[in-house]
């Protein structure tokens, strides 16, 4: 197979040096992460920007020359490559990054075999954290294997959190933190409000935990108990009242989480 490398410069010689330098600097308390994303579909292009947006410092690759000229004043770095070639991903500085997101399409026989091929060599360069975008459980698992150090599903994701929202609309954000248990924003419905915590029960009712609390509007205009601060209540007590659309944070498993009522 005949592997090509083409390094598109698009900044100055005086830029790229202040570019690579910033490996050094510091933002905070905190050293700047660097990331490569491979593949600049859909989700890798908005990946890399999403990146970029929260100061770290982003390599975006790809073999497609239209697509790494969109997103070249997005990112520090835009290069037209083929990541299945080590040596090149090498000269690019691939070998020191933090971070590597393969995020290349698998439509085709030759997509997956790219992504595993830069799977490979990522993992041979050294590069401690690899992340790998599969398009289904199959290819996940052949990730898995060869090494990626966690395997993304955005579609498969996607469907769930969907699925999710429409089956309980009355919860909000939701942060999984193992299979089928999640910290979930609600807004209370008006069955709670005026009520105590003891009055409503939720751990006996719902299995449910209450951790915190932020006062809505409503809840803002009555008198506040003396564990409030700036409207937060963060340990919730029995007798903390709630009011309609105060927001709630709860711990649960989904499916219990779920049944909290929606009005």
């Amino acid at each position: 197979m005949v592997k090509f490398v083409v390094r598109i410069a698009y900044r100055t010689k005086k830029e790229r040096t202040a570019q690579y330098d910033i490996r050094n600097t510091k933002i905070g308390a905190y050293n700047m992460k660097r990331f490569a994303v491979m593949g600049l579909g859909r989700f890798g292009k908005k990946l890399a920007i999403a990146l970029a947006m929260s100061g770290a410092e982003v390599i975006a690759i790809d073999k497609n020359r239209e697509e790494v000229e969109l997103i070249r004043d997005q990112v520090s770095l835009a290069v037209r490559l083929d990541s299945t070639d080590e040596e090149a991903l090498k000269a690019q500085g691939i070998d020191k990054v933090d971070v590597a997101i393969v995020s290349i399409g698998q439509g085709t026989g030759r997509g997956f075999e790219s992504a595993v091929l830069t799977v490979v060599n990522l993992k041979q360069m050294g590069v401690k954290q690899i992340y790998t975008r599969a398009e289904d459980l199959i290819a996940g698992q052949v990730f898995e294997k060869i090494g990626a150090t966690e395997v993304i599903y955005p579609e498969i994701e996607s469907a769930q959190r969907w699925a999710y929202k429409l089956i309980a609309p009355q919860i909000g954000e939701k942060i999984d933190f193992a299979p089928g248990y999640s910290l979930a924003r609600v807004k209370a419905p008006g069955s709670f409000d005026g009520k105590t915590v003891m009055d409503l029960q939720l751990r006996q009712k719902y299995n449910v935990n209450l951790v915190s609390v932020k006062r809505g509007e409503h809840g803002k205009s009555k008198k506040s108990d003396k564990s409030e601060k700036d409207g937060i209540i963060n340990v919730p007590m029995p007798n903390t009242i709630i009011y309609k659309d105060d927001i709630l944070m709860v711990a649960g498993s989904d499916a219990d989480l779920a049944n909290l009522p929606q009005e």
